[in-house]
């Protein structure tokens, strides 16, 4: 019965602005006339018990999940009628708390504010909250964090400081707790983010288009698939054009401006000043951009900066930085709709979003302004 006819039309009216009670009878309304799991159920032509899977997020063992079509058309027709599931009569039935928590290195870094404001808006359109810890990239608290998020009876986790090499997600996966990964991978858990490989390349092909073959990364943090993948595409990209950028061009920094100060010092340090330099975050790029003008070099004429993510400030510094913009917002909500399929039952894969390069002045100099 699961994808037989629905009922949608009788609900149109919902849809077009009408007062439900005005059109169509609901069929299966309580005694005040609001809609119950069995109107949702009738009108999508399923049986009662697929729609509280669905809108109740059960999964599990035993439990068959709901084709991902199905499942639409019922959140769709819910929408339409009004139907709001109690919270206290659905946690007492399936035993779950509707909170998500979410864990970040810091949430003061304006690209992990905005994903998690796409993670928040998103949950709630299911009826879950989220909560949020900051971990500071340290294993230690990361741990601490964990453990308090598990201990606060969460349906699900997000996390978002994920290390590449995924041991202590192992750990979190064998205690059976639904999670799903942001802005960084790791391992095969399914993660919802930027095509960093791409989005390297893309500062690549910019750069050499432009004559550039003397060349430096700003690398970021080793164990952050991030900077690892967004170096990784720079670098294939200039492998294939012929352009050799040596390893001690190459340096690690912090995700922030103090980093990108330190490891713009170290190249400078290293000999003259390379024409150009991809730096994987924007907020160490403008670090970088700072150490440039110190040393007397102009940002767009002397040396070109390539940053990565497009946040707001970006654009509206003295020298707009040209960047890769990755899909923030973007990112957050997906990943909440990723977490939400799996914790209805459904095997989820990971998904990659399409960054774009943003040209500014700080590598076209006049051309940019």
């Amino acid at each position: 019965m699961e994808d037989g006819p629905t009922r949608e039309e009788g609900v149109a009216v919902v849809a077009d602005g009408t007062d439900r009670t005005s059109g169509a009878e609901l069929p299966f309304a309580d005694p005040a006339g609001r809609p119950t799991l069995r109107t949702v159920a009738e009108l999508a032509g399923v049986h009662v018990s697929t729609v509280s899977r669905v809108l109740n997020h059960v999964g599990g063992p035993g439990v068959r999940p709901a084709s991902r079509t199905t499942a639409e058309r019922i959140r769709r027709i819910a929408e339409r009628v009004g139907y709001s599931p109690n919270p206290h009569a659905t946690g007492l039935r399936t035993s779950r708390s509707r909170l998500v928590g979410v864990l970040v290195p810091r949430l003061v870094d304006i690209v992990l504010a905005t994903i998690y404001e796409g993670i928040e808006e998103a949950t709630a359109t299911y009826g879950f909250s989220t909560f949020v810890a900051n971990t500071g990239d340290d294993p230690t608290a990361q741990r601490r964090r964990t453990e308090m998020v598990l201990a606060r009876r969460v349906d699900g986790v997000i996390f978002g400081d994920a290390y590449v090499d995924g041991r202590f997600l192992d750990e979190v996966a064998g205690r059976g707790a639904p999670f799903v990964l942001v802005s960084r991978r790791a391992g095969d858990y399914p993660s919802v983010t930027c095509d960093d490989v791409l989005g390297g390349r893309l500062a690549a092909e910019h750069l050499l288009a432009l004559g550039h073959r003397d060349l430096a990364v700003i690398a970021g943090e080793p164990y952050a698939s991030t900077g690892i993948d967004r170096t990784a595409g720079f670098l294939a990209a200039c492998d294939a054009a012929g352009v050799h950028v040596p390893g001690s061009r190459v340096v690690h920094s912090r995700f922030d401006t103090e980093g990108g100060r330190a490891a713009m010092s170290r190249v400078l340090a290293d000999g003259a000043a390379p024409t150009a330099v991809f730096v994987v975050n924007d907020f160490a790029a403008i670090g970088a951009m700072g150490v440039l003008r110190d040393a007397g070099l102009v940002v767009g004429r002397d040396v070109a900066v390539v940053g990565f993510n497009d946040v707001p400030l970006a654009g509206s510094l003295p020298v707009g930085l040209t960047t890769v913009r990755s899909p923030m917002h973007e990112m957050g909500v997906r990943a909440a709709h990723l977490l939400m399929r799996r914790l209805g039952g459904e095997e989820v894969a990971s998904e990659r979003l399409v960054p774009v390069l943003v040209p500014r002045a700080s590598t076209l100099g006049d051309r940019g302004a």
